[in-house]
């Protein structure tokens, strides 16, 4: 498999001399093309620290991280919005559409930023506003529809312009049981039908189980990771939740 992504010992410190937080402390891992990996641990962990840094959000104070050849984290300020639009796609857990916009807009922004041609960006997001099962809300405004319905549109604008990686922070935070269930399906057969590679921070054992593998962190390193491989989602659940518990006791007998 081609490698997509590599974390090389990266560490974040915040603070001054005299009273330092390490948020990362030498973390280092790889990302295969079409991977689903999803990323837990306690708050404070440094989970979505990791994930500013692999998505240029923020800077590390030491180590590499690598988008196929190209080392992030020696892009120079001027060069971040066009890097991120040209290899990212991101979702959000409160959706960051923009009102102003209808849910066609919305989609079709990142093209119309990166001047894609006018009809390819029609066709462009007609399909995958298809493949998504939102092609009959396109001329609608995000008030107009569920929460559901603003999700698919935040995946459908992730995932229009063909990111490198899809990088996912609580996608399903402030959905309801349903619509969250709904979205983790949509990720799913994104990840398995169109090879899309995401990578998910989570603190929910059913979302994370979505997932292909999970890397659980504690203290700004990775304490422990697993793989689905063929088990059944209901049996990964369950052993997500054994390495949740280890976490968690582990973490009450150090206090």
């Amino acid at each position: 498999m081609k490698k997509i992504l590599k974390v090389e010992q990266i560490q974040k410190y915040y603070g001054n001399k005299d009273n330092i937080t390490k948020a990362i402390n030498g973390i280092s891992f790889d990302v295969e093309e079409g991977e689903f990996i999803g990323i837990m641990g306690a708050s404070g962990s440094g989970k979505t620290t990791l994930l500013n840094c692999i998505s240029t959000i923020d800077t590390v104070s030491s180590g590499h991280i690598y988008l196929e050849n190209q080392d992030i984290t020696e892009i120079k300020e001027e060069n971040i919005a066009k890097f991120r639009r040209e290899n990212l796609g991101f979702i959000f857990q409160d959706f960051n559409l923009l009102d102003t916009l209808t849910i066609e807009e919305n989609i079709a922004l990142i093209l119309t930023i990166n001047k894609v041609p006018e009809k390819e960006i029609d066709k462009k997001t007609l399909e995958i506003a298809e493949k998504l099962g939102i092609e009959e809300i396109l001329n609608k405004y995000p008030y107009q529809v569920s929460g559901g319905q603003k999700q698919r549109c935040a995946v459908c604008r992730a995932i229009v312009n063909n990111p490198k990686i899809i990088l996912a922070d609580e996608p399903t935070g402030s959905l309801d049981s349903k619509a969250a269930r709904q979205l983790l399906e949509v990720m799913e057969d994104m990840n398995n039908k169109m090879k899309a590679t995401i990578l998910m921070v989570t603190h929910d054992p059913l979302s994370a189980s979505y997932a292909k593998k999970i890397l659980f962190l504690k203290d700004g390193k990775i304490f422990n990771k697993i793989e689905k491989g063929e088990k059944q989602r209901k049996d990964f659940y369950n052993e997500i939740l054994d390495v949740l518990a280890l976490l968690g006791g582990d973490a009450r007998d150090v206090r």
